[in-house]
């Protein structure tokens, strides 16, 4: 587990070619079809030395859920210890972790009539007004939530809605359905967050340099898409189709598309500091993949 950019796909490969593992994607951009550049994908050459599970499983105008992903975890899972090998899960996706490892609260389905009103409603306002209203019907999921999310905001009221009880509540109220298996919770933290801001920094424009603008104008012509698909969310195609709508500029891009990337690491790590009994590597460290072995025979 880490934050974007702290190196977990370069770990993942190294442990694969060393250790009986097979990789299992934990990212909820890398499920889409097509969208490479702006996902960070891992390329060909890396695919084919470490395959994984659950990468270009979906087109973009799909959606995918923590539930859809426990169940095609769980039985990817199944299959490889029946071969003799161990499920290496590897991403930042941390809602699908705690999906993974503590089982699914009881929320209701996604109800499309009311997600339009609620649409309308944030066209109308703007999404820190629907954050307004959540925190007065459930103070401890808006507390949670950053003024701006606007998919978690939306989907937390819509809950609420439906059900006529905060989302919070009915978490409390899961059912604990346990994982079945060890699990060895390695997380890739920084020792310094202002070097990762860097390497955010880089890659983003790297991103920009190859192409994510027109890997978007590729994906509009092929796909019917709109802007409010949970594809479309993902941080820089976001960015990247309001330049081409005209919204902002390209260096507002640059700025808008690190800077979200920065909260999106940000609300990774607040994740992690809260997850129980993780074992803490730093994603900085020279030479991190031997630094991982290295901890893996302590641990034995």
């Amino acid at each position: 587990m880490g934050p974007t950019a702290s190196g977990k796909t370069g770990v993942a490969v190294e442990l694969a070619q060393r250790l009986p593992v097979e990789l299992i994607s934990v990212d909820s951009a890398l499920v889409f079809r097509d969208m490479d550049i702006g996902t960070a994908k891992p390329d060909a050459a890396t695919l084919t030395r470490a395959p994984h599970h659950l990468i270009d499983i979906i087109d973009p105008t799909e959606a995918y859920s923590a539930a859809a992903f426990r169940h095609d975890a769980l039985r990817l899972m199944a299959d490889i210890t029946a071969r003799g090998k161990i499920p290496l899960l590897v991403g930042g996706t941390m809602l699908y972790f705690k999906a993974l490892r503590e089982g699914l609260s009881p929320l209701p389905q996604a109800d499309a009539a009311l997600r339009e009103q609620l649409d309308a409603e944030i066209t109308q306002h703007g999404i820190e007004y629907l954050h307004a209203k959540l925190a007065e019907v459930d103070a401890e999921t808006a507390a949670r939530l950053h003024a701006t999310d606007t998919q978690r905001i939306q989907r937390a009221m819509e809950i609420f809605l439906v059900s006529g009880k905060p989302m919070s509540e009915l978490i409390q109220q899961q059912e604990q359905d346990p994982l079945p298996y060890d699990i060895l919770p390695l997380a890739l933290i920084p020792s310094d967050r202002a070097v990762l801001h860097q390497r955010i920094a880089v890659r983003f424009k790297e991103m920009l340099k190859n192409g994510l603008v027109d890997e978007l104008r590729r994906l509009r012509e092929k796909y019917p898409l709109h802007r409010d698909m949970t594809s479309m969310r993902c941080v820089g195609y976001r960015q990247a189709w309001e330049f081409m709508e005209g919204e902002i500029t390209e260096a507002a891009l640059m700025e808008k598309g690190i800077a979200a990337t920065r909260q999106l690491a940000k609300r990774q790590l607040t994740w992690l500091r809260s997850t129980p009994d993780i074992i803490e590597l730093d994603c900085l460290a020279p030479n991190l993949e031997q630094a991982v072995f290295n901890k893996l025979d302590h641990l034995k």
